[in-house]
Formats: C-alpha cells, sequence, structure tokens
C-alpha cells in the first residue's frame, strides 16, 4: 500500500479532499496523509519546513505527493528545498504554476489581500518562471468548467477552471497535462478525477 501526502489550497483545510481521499483509497490501495497548513499566516518557508518533518515522520519507503491549487505550489517549493525524498510520483490539481490572474486582480480588495496571506503575495503576485526538473514524473489536471469566483475577478476570455486559467496550469517539464470538464472545486468530488489521478503514471508507477 503506498503513502500519498495531499496538500490543500488556499483557504482549504484539508477536509474538503475527504471524497477524493476515500476515492484514492479505495479503487488504488493508497494511504493518503492530509498535510495541513495556514497560507495566511505563515511563509513558503515555514510551511515547506513543515512539510519536511510531516513527510519525515512518516517513514515511508514510497512517498507519492497529491496537490490542489496552491498546494501544488507547496509541494514545488518542497522539493526546491528538500529533493532528496522518498521515490514517488507528483500529480497537480488546477495549481497556477505560472501566476494567477484572480489572485493579482483580487489582492486589490483590501479584506481579500489580507487573507490571502505571505506564501500567496511570494508565489501568486508576480509571474513566475517555473520549471520542472526533478527526476520523478509530474502529472498535471486542469479544469475547463468556468464555476467559481475567480471567473467574476479574472474575466478569463480562455478555458479555466472559474479560477485557474488552464494556460496558468501549465509547467515545462512535466510529464503530462490534462484537462478535464470540472471545476476547481468540483475537481476535488469528481470521480473521473481521481481515477485519472489514481491511474496516473506519477502514481502508478
Amino acid at each position: 500500500m503506498a503513502d500519498v501526502v495531499y496538500v490543500h489550497g488556499l483557504w482549504m483545510p484539508g477536509g474538503e479532499s475527504l471524497i477524493l481521499r476515500h476515492r484514492l483509497e479505495k479503487a488504488f490501495s493508497f494511504r493518503v496523509h492530509p498535510f495541513r497548513y495556514s497560507a495566511a499566516s505563515a511563509t513558503m518557508t515555514e510551511i515547506t519546513g513543515r512539510l519536511q518533518s510531516f513527510v519525515r515522520e512518516l517513514e515511508a519507503p514510497t512517498v507519492h505527493f497529491l496537490g490542489h491549487s496552491l498546494g501544488g505550489l507547496v509541494i514545488y517549493r518542497f522539493f526546491e528545498r528538500y529533493p532528496e525524498q522518498p521515490p514517488g510520483g507528483v500529480v497537480f490539481l488546477g495549481t497556477p504554476c505560472v501566476a494567477s490572474r484572480a489572485a493579482v486582480r483580487a489582492s486589490h480588495i483590501g479584506l481579500v489581500a489580507t487573507l490571502m496571506g505571505k506564501s500567496v503575495a511570494e508565489e501568486l503576485l508576480r509571474p513566475q518562471e517555473r520549471r520542472w526538473t526533478l527526476d520523478r514524473p509530474l502529472g498535471i489536471i486542469a479544469g475547463r468548467q468556468p464555476l467559481g469566483f475567480g471567473q467574476f475577478v479574472a474575466q478569463f476570455d480562455e478555458e479555466s477552471d472559474g479560477t485557474i486559467a488552464v494556460s496558468e496550469t501549465r509547467l515545462p517539464g512535466a510529464t503530462a497535462h490534462l484537462v478535464l470538464p470540472v471545476s476547481h472545486l468540483g475537481m476535488l468530488v469528481s470521480a473521473r478525477v481521481a481515477r485519472e489521478t489514481g491511474m496516473a503514471r506519477p502514481l502508478s508507477q
């Protein structure tokens, strides 16, 4: 039975992934461990340091990583700081890999900007030239059902999941990129997303 560390997105407590985790555990015999953090009160350095301790305490020979939205960037930065990890693959769900138009525009709204916190400011409020260079597979799933507050803020003129544009989820060096008819939060309750995640080459090897 393989271990998977799930990292949630902005303003999420981790419990929103219950259905997804249950499907992965039942259909693919994964042990899914939700890692919780506060983007509003911690820097990315602090978050990744806690994630390193979390992974070390699992004492697992193989560890896969699954990140939703900002959680994917937490994983990305985690591997930058701590590349020596047990073997395993990575899957991002709706992760804004290069930037987030919705976050940039929302940052001009006083209360929303305060709630975003330091880690979002570090990662999403300016364009990033990220590239996946690790010797471990990365699969990315993006959504194209535009349901969410972000669509009204960002006013997307391309396919999006209502919060993140499909183009924002693309990361050079990734093993695979799949676009499904789901929204940003809907992908967490989608049976198709669970199936594609479990069958993805990053997690099935």
